[in-house]
């Protein structure tokens, strides 16, 4: 299954199905955590849906994997 653009509150949701936490604020961007001290910063809710690039990036950084992400 490919990925494909989301909805702020699905990609938060699927973060917190993976065992993150948040979200939390933070500078510009708030910010959800994991008991290992990974972070993952959410994009800004005004912009529309999160591109699947943007998710492929956040993946990649945060070491989730695509079948995981697409699982929860």
């Amino acid at each position: 299954m490919a990925l494909r653009p989301c909805s702020r509150r699905e990609f938060i949701r699927k973060l917190r199905a993976l065992g993150f936490a948040g979200p939390f604020a933070g500078g510009n961007h708030q910010f959800m955590s994991k008991k290992d001290r990974l972070s993952v910063r959410v994009p800004n809710p005004h912009q529309g849906d999160i591109s699947v690039d943007l998710i492929k990036r956040i993946l990649q950084i945060s070491g989730i994997k695509q079948q995981d992400w697409e699982n929860s």
